[in-house]
């Protein structure tokens, strides 16, 4: 068995505490040795965090003592290796960001389709089938004949899909009726809150993967699989495979993300300074740091000693910031 469990969890659920949940699930964390990142806003609670099995089982159990949480699922897998750094807490508007207000999924997500049933859904011609990721998860994998919105970020999904609901769009109605909509993401918190705001435009028929693409990957046999490529998760793993099996891909230290054996053949990829995505925005001084960074760590590895990650001695709740943005490097269960 591998030494560190890595838990994905997430629940939307009204939290008008959520601000004081903050330091104490910190001070439970910080001394277990789980690290990760855990999002709390008034609307619920997403994230994934990794540790010793023991540690992280303690906090699955203090968070489903909470009887708002006492139905928290979560998705898990084992690692050789610490897949996170660091640990942080944060306060948030909303637990993944999508920036429309009014969006409730415990009253007005879609239809959950369970993963052996996926397959038969997607099937379908009628069925517009939407990878809710952004653009660079797309690229790693996805699902044979999902639309790419080509978003950056979640919050521009919406955007997208007004577009797409005009005349000569995908989403334009046809004889008067609003298309069949299939939706997935990595671990279903995006689903929820996209299927909830295609039912506030009018859809009906809207339906989204129970679960997510882990849940796919971890019980769709490969072979009978529809899946192509990895799929990025949040974490040092950067991508898995059928049984959620590490992947090939690395992350650009830089602009953190994902890199494959392609890009690292680039001329315009430096290890732990660029790739081909972040190479021309980054300034001399950017570079410099990075170089000196990646100096000091190959140093650290050459000593066996530590050079990323929170000092272990430390016991205070470090500043955390409120803010609404979710990064491409936010580990989440998305």
């Amino acid at each position: 068995m591998s030494e560190f469990l890595t838990a994905a969890l997430y629940k939307f659920v009204d939290l008008p505490d959520f601000s004081e949940l903050r330091d104490r699930l910190f001070a439970f964390c910080q001394p277990r040795q789980i690290k990760g990142t855990l999002l709390l806003a008034r609307e619920g609670i997403n994230g994934t965090v990794a540790g010793p099995e023991d540690s992280v089982r303690q906090l699955l159990a203090l968070l489903r003592s909470d009887p708002r949480l006492a139905k928290l699922e979560h998705k898990e897998s084992w690692s050789r290796h610490e897949p996170f750094y660091r640990l942080k807490v944060k306060l948030k508007k909303e637990i993944v960001t999508l920036g429309v207000d009014g969006i409730d999924p415990n009253r007005m997500a879609g239809r959950y389709v369970k993963p052996e049933q996926w397959n038969e859904l997607i099937a379908q011609p009628e069925v517009v089938l939407i990878d809710t990721r952004n653009d660079y998860e797309f690229q790693v994998g996805t699902f044979t004949g999902a639309v790419n919105p080509q978003t950056q970020s979640f919050s521009q999904l919406p955007q997208w899909v007004e577009a797409q609901m005009q005349p000569g769009g995908l989403l334009a109605d046809k004889d008067g009726k609003k298309p069949k909509v299939a939706m997935f993401c990595t671990g279903g918190i995006r689903c929820e809150k996209s299927t909830a705001f295609m039912r506030t435009r009018g859809f009906e028929e809207v339906f989204h993967l129970e679960g997510g693409i882990l849940k796919y990957l971890e019980q769709v046999p490969q072979s009978d699989s529809a899946w192509q490529g990895e799929c990025f998760v949040f974490d040092e793993r950067v991508a898995v495979g059928h049984d959620l099996k590490p992947g090939h891909f690395e992350l650009c230290r830089s602009c953190r993300h994902p890199l494959s054996a392609q890009d690292k053949a680039s001329p315009l990829y430096e290890a732990g300074v660029s790739c081909p995505r972040c190479h021309d925005s980054l300034s001399a001084e950017q570079r410099r740091s990075f170089a000196e960074r990646q100096r000091q760590i190959a140093l650290a590895r050459a000593r066996n000693e530590r050079h990323i990650g929170v000092p272990r001695g430390r016991k205070t709740v470090p500043p955390q910031p409120s803010d609404t943005q979710t990064g491409s490097s936010e580990p989440s269960a998305t």
